[in-house]
């Protein structure tokens, strides 16, 4: 009788974490990004755009934003469970407010998600547009047609602010690996765009926490020392194109009804990145 063959042992998770966090720097967080100064007379904030798949997060990763900055869960953004279609029909700029109804200096822009068929979703083309600042706010897309020179809804001169100072592709963890080539064939167009235009590029990777890693899913402290969302990063940066340290893993705020301090520093710690790139991009236009 042969032997059994042994089962293949699971690779260990990291015994420290290869990016360092500080769980206890909410407040410092939350602080620069507030008093963010951008030095610039004809802006009140930066704009970010965020892109991505069908169900990837986009408008959750709003919702999650405002919601720590109000220190309690908030629906600004119109969000779907399980969406197999994008809810996100119209253009549509969202602010952010704090816990005294202060508006803070970014904002942030949806869009409808990128799907494989050209009849469907967003049009990679309208998310150049609305790079360029050429979409009107509350425009409606149209994934056959891309907003031209001429149509309503079409800024023809676009100022500083209209524009777009930072692109975010939201991605989901759970699926990276499974996203469609069609998909990201289209999103590696927009980030070429991006590039040509000097926009800075951040990858916001969302459900760390939906089954992709036992660590993770029981302790979200644990998230850096996770082997398995390290290897997640690493394949949406090779899928994606940014760098490993423009990657940053969240867990939106999708069924809890009370706050939780770590997925707050893991929000607040993507979002000063974002700003932060904008912000640089943005004293490059002078």
């Amino acid at each position: 009788m042969g032997s059994k063959k042994s089962k293949p042992q699971p690779i260990p998770d990291f015994e420290t974490p290869w990016r360092d966090i500080d769980w206890n720097e909410k407040e410092d967080l939350e602080a620069e990004l507030t008093n963010i100064q951008l030095n610039h007379p004809e802006l009140r904030f930066v704009r970010i755009l965020l892109h991505g798949p069908v169900g990837a997060g986009k408008s959750c990763f709003i919702n999650s934003v405002q919601s720590v900055f109000r220190g309690e869960i908030k629906t600004k953004a119109f969000e779907q469970a399980n969406a197999k279609k994008s809810c996100t029909k119209t253009y549509k700029s969202y602010t952010i407010t704090d816990k005294n109804a202060v508006i803070l200096p970014f904002v942030f822009n949806d869009v409808m998600g990128l799907e494989t068929q050209d009849e469907d979703g967003i049009h990679p083309k309208d998310i150049v547009n609305a790079m360029l600042g050429h979409i009107e706010d509350g425009y409606k897309f149209n994934p056959i047609s891309p907003l031209s020179d001429g149509d309503p809804g079409f800024v023809r001169e676009p100022s500083l602010e209209d524009k777009v100072h930072c692109l975010v592709s939201v991605v989901p963890a759970s699926s990276i690996s499974r996203m469609e080539t069609g998909v990201i064939n289209k999103m590696d167009n927009v980030r070429k765009e991006a590039m040509n235009l000097g926009i800075p590029h951040v990858v916001v990777m969302t459900k760390v926490d939906d089954d992709v890693c036992p660590l993770v899913n029981k302790d979200l402290t644990q998230i850096y020392r996770s082997r398995k969302i390290k290897e997640k990063m690493l394949e949406s940066s090779h899928r994606l194109g940014p760098p490993m340290k423009c990657i940053f893993p969240v867990s939106n705020y999708h069924e809890e009804s009370n706050m939780n301090n770590t997925k707050d520093v893991l929000i607040l710690t993507a979002l000063l990145q974002i700003v932060k790139s904008a912000k640089d991009y943005i004293e490059e236009q002078h």
